[in-house]
């Protein structure tokens, strides 16, 4: 059976990454789909090498806040439609997400919002997380096989974070955050990495400032989620924590077609 290698980055700045050997990576490691989140550059801040790879197809979408925000797609496969913009009202200025129709799944990359910058902003996600949990019910109902992946923001479980007790009250490992992952899942979906890798210390996450990467006190806020109706397609998950630029490093899954 074909299948599909799908990777999921958040890159902290494109043009960071982009001086810091991405191409090389890229070209290397030849993922059918790579979905980038936090590009932080504008469409004139774009490197033109990255709008024509050889074999890859790229969409962008800048964020609208300049330095923040933003995601990339890349692909080997024209999807048959492409969308910029989830349609949750009042939550598409700031350029989130990229939706990529291959036919027999809908693909997700999103940037889901950071809480710790204010009461306001922990709203803003929570309010975020609950429209797009309504509008994935929507298309399971409509029959839409689903795959979910980006920086989700939040660690699910105590087994997702180094040191979960310091960061009980800290946005990012919140009870009212950890909740709506459950929430996800009892809705259908699936935590694609926990089916193949049941153990602890696996992350996708270190605070640069604290050199945490080097110690390995990380979080595991990057995740691929599929719709149940794909858990017999999904072949493989993993997290590539070889794999450095960034202070995320890249996660995937491999699905069959």
């Amino acid at each position: 059976m074909p299948s599909m290698r799908i990777l999921s980055w958040n890159v902290n700045g494109l043009r960071a990454i982009y001086k810091k050997g991405f191409v090389d990576w890229l070209l290397k490691d030849r993922p059918d789909v790579l979905c980038l989140q936090e590009i932080k550059a504008t469409e004139d801040q774009i490197p033109k090498e990255l709008k024509g790879l050889p074999g890859y197809i790229s969409f962008f979408s800048p964020g609208a806040r300049k330095g923040r925000d933003g995601v990339a797609l890349f692909t080997k496969t024209k999807p048959l439609s492409l969308e910029y913009s989830l349609g949750l009202p009042g939550f598409d200025d700031e350029q989130r997400a990229i939706v990529a129709d291959y036919g027999d799944f809908l693909l997700f990359n999103v940037y889901f919002p950071n809480g710790k910058a204010s009461k306001e902003r922990l709203s803003y996600k929570m309010r975020f997380y609950d429209l797009f949990l309504d509008l994935m019910d929507r298309l399971v109902a409509e029959g839409r096989d689903i795959v979910i992946c980006g920086d989700v923001n939040t660690a699910h479980k105590e087994i997702d974070l180094a040191r979960p007790k310091p960061n009980e009250k800290i946005s990012g490992f919140l009870p009212e955050e950890r909740a709506w992952i459950d929430r996800l899942i009892e809705h259908g979906f699936l935590d694609t990495f926990r089916l193949f890798h049941p153990e602890g210390e696996k992350y996708s996450f270190w605070d640069m400032k604290t050199r945490a990467r080097e110690r390995n006190v990380g979080w595991r806020i990057d995740y691929f989620f599929v719709s149940l109706s794909m858990r017999d397609r999904v072949k493989s998950a993993f997290i590539l924590d070889d794999v450095y630029g960034s202070d995320h490093c890249p996660v995937g899954i491999e699905i069959e077609l």
